[in-house]
This record gives structure tokens, C-alpha cells and sequence, in this order.
């Protein structure tokens, strides 16, 4: 009768595992299709993994081939960024696939370099003319601040005086309002527009709008210096994972919107248009975490990230995932089998239900992890924040039942969850730090403190349902550990963890007060603060992860002194 009871419970939890993974990974509306036919341009840069400029380690012309193979189809031009570091083959292959190319030169802090790269433009357009349609000198280089713009505009006219084709300098929208001489300078505009990038980032359902009212905007300024000049918006995407910024969300859905709704507004208004880009670019997560990383239509593994048509799902391998931790958790079952018959149904109904809960915060730590790890390192920190994540899930539910079955507590089980607890407290002290001090590019690990926080939430559940009432007694750490170890410096951490949480909040408003822009929208720190602190409070996983820290520091503000118990 026992068997038949738990045997009820597992069908009755994992039927509601499975109704809630289902509801919420529903396929979502992403907008209007995009018409059949190619794009107009996307952003080309080959690098897959272990390749990357930053190390000098260039793609092969396989690769290139493999990738105009692939997008001969998708598009009808492409977007270079440089002329060298194994670009060279482009023309011809593109030329082989059907495909036009705006081909760009690399422009830095080393001249000698430079001349290199204008070199190699000039003879790549004048021995591609059938190709290489337009050509752009520079990419962002006034934005990173490693040349003063009289120094770009003689590059610019180097090339314009080598080459036939109309000659361009890209870079962020405000760049051209900053410098309006290069408005004259260049046969055709070519602007950036990121929203998600904005120093006042723009939420996804407003995106188009934005990307309207800045081309009218640099429309307005060029016509009393150039009239009629034309504009290419350079680069506009929106990031498929990453970290939050104001109401500015990364997501695969908030992706598909952005890009089906560009594109409308580009056709509707007969925008030029280059979509950033082809293929995700691991090597950017070196520069800008892995939001920067994440910008392709498709995976480094050039598997399409999201689909131009149709509904779009936020994880579409929700399946597996969830048959992943089904088995971790029916593992974790088959440990406690013997042990659950002693409960009663509805203390078995909860551990079996916090086992599941528990199961699939390691799965999809592990998951989201993997997927955004893009080099050894990075995979080996996933390797030990997992590991870590399972042993102190394994001790949380060995408490757990002990809890549930009233069982004394132990003194070495304690121990472990104590020095667990420590290291993770540690962990999240230095993720804070490095968020609150330069977190322009670093995502919240939300993912990665889900279990101990739970855990904490779970001990204090489940010793109140033991005392039939709430107090702080329950918040104690010796009581919800089950011995009493405690440490004279619990205070200060909890007020290391407090202050944190304050660090937090002025950092990431000083943020967006430092930017140049919202700076010359709000002059002064009384008017651009509110503002700044709004779009700070608006982030939801910023305030997720506040209320991560707040969680941890909890049992930490206890008083101690008596005897632990049960």
C-alpha cells in the first residue's frame, strides 16, 4: 500500500513538472512574418570557436565557403569588417555564391596597420568591382576613442580617391551628430541603431519606433549639411541572451521580435538595412560577455537561432531538458525509496516535489551554462559551479528529510551545509563586486544561486511546518542547519552581503549617468538620476539577484547562543 501511495506521488509530481514546462514554453506571437525572399544585408564575421582576432587566430577559407554556402540564400549582401586577417578569400567566394559584399577595412590605434588594411580594401575594390559594391573605412573607431575623427577623415579620402565605389564610415548614430564634418565626408551615412545598447536602452516593444525616430534625426541634421545623402543603417539587432538593461530584455522571442519589426519599419519607410549578424561570435564573449556573443541570426554551431516566420519558443529543447532532470530526479528517488515510506503522503508529496524543484535548477544551470561557455575556461567554471550546485542540493535534501522525518540534527551534516553555504556566499560577494564596479557586460548569475537561495527558503519552510508556527527562530542558521556552528563573523558577512545589495543599485545608476548621451538628454545630477534609477529598478534580473543576496544574508543576522534543535 506504501509502494502504491508513492507511487501516485511520482506520477502526480512529475504530471505537474511536465503541464508546467509545457504552459510555459508555449511557442509566443513574434510579430508580423518577414516577406519571403532574401534580407537585404547581414553582418559577416566566420569566426567560430578557438578562432578569434583578438588572438590572431583566423578562419579558414573553408569556413568562409561553408558560410556563404550557407547564407547564398538568406540574403543578398554581406558585411565585412576587415580586409585582412583571413578575409582575403571573401570576394571570390562570395562571388561564387551569388553574393555582394559592403567590404570594410579595420581601423585601430596602430597606423601601421591601418595602412595595411586601407591597402587591402583599395585592392579588393578595384579588383572586385562585379562584388564588392560599397565600402566602408573604420568600424566604431571614434566610440572606442582610438582616433580623433581629422585622422579618420584622411583615411576616408585615401580610399575615396583609390576606389570607384561609394565610400562610408560606420559607426553609432550619435557619432555623426558628435563629428556632423564626416556627414560631408562620405558618399552615403552609415549609422549604427542598438536599442538595446542605447544610454537610455529602449524596451523591445518600442524598439521599431526608436529606429524610426533616429534615422529621421540624422536625416534632419544631413539635410542642411548634404542634402538627399543616403543612409545605411549599419548594424541594428538585438541580443538572443545576456544580461538585462533597464527594460531592455536578450531573449530568443525578444530577438525574432526585433528583427521581423526592423524589418518592416526598413521596408515601410525603404530603409537600407544590414542586419548584426550572421552568426554568433564566441570570441566577442571576451569583450562583452555573452550578450555580445549572442547577436547572430544563427548559433557558432550555425544552427538557426530563431525563425523569421511563425510562432517562436524561448527554449525550444525544453524537451530534452526536461527528460534530463526527470532522471536526475528519479535518481535522487530511487536513493530515498526506502526512506520516503516512513512519511507520511504529504510530507513525501514535499520532498519528492523540492527533490524535482532542485533537479531542474541543476539542469538548467548546467544548460545555460554550457550553451555560454565559449572556451576551456569557461567550460571548466561550469564543471565546478555545477558540481558545487549538486553537492550542496544533495546536503539541502539529506536536511530536508531529516526535517521532514524529524530526525535530530547532525553535527557533520551541519558542517558541510555551513562551508557550502560560505563558498557560495563568497562567490556571490565577488560576482557583486565585479557587477556593481564594471557590470556593463557581465550577466547576473541568477542561474547559478538559485539552489542555494531555494535551500535557504526550503529550511526555513520546513522548520516552521515542524514548530506549526513562523518566527525569527526559524530564520536561524543553527536551527535551519540543524547544529549550532556559530561564527563570529557571520554579522559582518551579512553586512557584507547588505552592503552589496546598496553597491549594487549605485552602480549600475552611475552607469548609465556616465554615458555620453543620456548625459546630454539629462545635464546634472538632479535631473538624470531619476531616470537613471529608474531604468536601474526596471531591470528584473537586477532586482532578482538583490533579492538572491538579501536571501543568503537572512540566517546570517541571527542571534545565536542556544543549543541547536530540531
Amino acid at each position: 500500500m506504501r509502494n502504491f501511495k508513492l507511487l501516485l506521488c511520482l506520477l502526480l509530481i512529475i504530471l505537474v513538472h511536465l503541464s508546467l514546462d509545457w504552459f510555459n514554453n508555449q511557442p509566443q506571437q513574434a510579430g508580423i512574418d518577414v516577406p519571403t525572399g532574401k534580407l537585404t544585408s547581414l553582418s559577416f564575421s566566420p569566426f567560430r570557436e578557438g578562432y578569434s582576432p583578438l588572438e590572431e587566430v583566423f578562419p579558414l577559407a573553408e569556413h568562409i565557403e561553408e558560410d556563404m554556402r550557407l547564407l547564398a540564400d538568406k540574403t543578398w549582401s554581406i558585411r565585412t569588417y576587415s580586409s585582412l586577417g583571413g578575409l582575403e578569400p571573401s570576394p571570390a567566394l562570395a562571388r561564387k555564391y551569388g553574393l555582394k559584399m559592403i567590404q570594410g577595412c579595420w581601423l585601430g590605434y596602430v597606423s601601421k596597420d591601418n595602412h595595411k588594411e586601407v591597402e587591402a580594401l583599395i585592392k579588393s575594390a578595384n579588383t572586385n568591382p562585379d562584388v564588392v559594391t560599397r565600402v566602408i573605412v573604420g568600424n566604431e573607431v571614434l566610440l572606442r576613442g582610438e582616433m580623433d575623427v581629422d585622422k579618420l577623415i584622411g583615411y576616408i579620402r585615401e580610399v575615396k580617391r583609390a576606389v570607384k565605389q561609394p565610400v562610408s564610415y560606420a559607426d553609432v548614430w550619435s557619432m555623426y551628430m558628435k563629428y556632423p564634418k564626416l556627414i560631408q565626408e562620405v558618399d552615403f551615412i552609415t549609422i549604427h541603431i542598438l536599442p538595446y545598447w542605447e544610454d537610455e536602452p529602449v524596451a523591445v516593444a518600442n524598439a521599431g519606433e526608436h529606429l524610426e525616430k533616429v534615422v529621421k534625426q540624422v536625416e534632419d541634421e544631413a539635410r542642411g549639411i548634404a542634402p538627399g545623402k543616403p543612409i545605411l543603417i549599419g548594424e541594428s539587432g538585438w541580443p538572443s541572451a545576456g544580461r538585462q538593461r533597464g527594460l531592455a530584455v536578450p531573449g530568443v522571442v525578444n530577438a525574432a521580435k526585433f528583427n521581423r519589426d526592423m524589418i518592416q519599419v526598413a521596408n515601410r519607410h525603404h530603409f537600407d538595412y544590414n542586419i548584426v549578424e550572421a552568426f554568433n561570435q564566441p570570441w566577442k564573449s571576451h569583450l562583452e560577455g555573452v550578450v555580445g556573443a549572442n547577436w547572430g541570426l544563427f548559433s557558432a554551431d550555425r544552427e538557426p537561432v530563431f525563425p523569421l516566420t511563425g510562432p517562436v519558443n524561448e527554449n525550444p529543447h525544453w524537451q530534452l531538458h526536461f527528460l534530463e532532470s526527470s532522471l536526475l530526479w528519479l535518481l535522487i528517488v530511487a536513493a530515498y525509496a526506502k526512506k520516503l515510506r516512513e512519511l507520511s503522503v504529504f510530507r513525501s508529496i514535499l520532498f519528492l516535489a523540492l527533490s524535482q524543484i532542485f533537479s531542474v535548477c541543476l539542469v538548467t544551470l548546467a544548460n545555460f551554462l554550457w550553451y555560454t561557455s565559449y572556451n576551456q575556461w569557461q567550460r571548466s567554471y561550469m564543471l565546478f559551479i555545477a558540481c558545487a550546485n549538486a553537492l550542496l542540493g544533495a546536503q539541502l535534501l539529506q536536511r530536508s528529510y531529516a526535517l521532514l522525518a524529524k530526525i535530530p540534527g547532525s553535527q557533520a551534516l551541519a558542517e558541510r551545509l555551513r562551508g557550502l553555504y560560505l563558498l557560495f556566499i563568497v562567490l556571490a560577494l565577488y560576482k557583486n563586486y565585479g557587477l556593481a564596479m564594471h557590470g556593463r557586460y557581465l550577466s547576473f548569475p541568477i542561474e547559478q544561486f538559485s539552489i542555494p537561495v531555494l535551500g535557504v527558503f526550503t529550511l526555513i519552510g520546513l522548520s516552521t511546518l515542524n514548530e506549526r508556527r513562523f518566527g525569527l527562530s526559524t530564520l536561524r542558521s543553527d536551527v535551519l542547519i540543524g547544529w549550532n556552528l556559530h561564527g563570529h563573523r557571520d554579522r559582518l558577512i551579512a553586512y557584507a552581503l547588505s552592503f552589496g545589495i546598496i553597491a549594487m543599485i549605485l552602480g549600475e545608476t552611475k552607469a548609465f549617468m556616465d554615458g555620453s548621451d543620456f548625459i546630454q538628454a539629462h545635464p546634472g545630477v538632479s535631473a538624470g538620476l531619476p531616470f537613471a534609477l529608474t531604468y536601474t529598478l526596471e531591470n528584473q534580473q537586477l532586482v532578482v539577484w538583490l533579492g538572491y543576496l538579501l536571501s543568503l544574508s537572512l540566517p546570517l543576522w541571527s542571534k545565536y547562543g542556544e543549543k541547536a534543535r530540531t
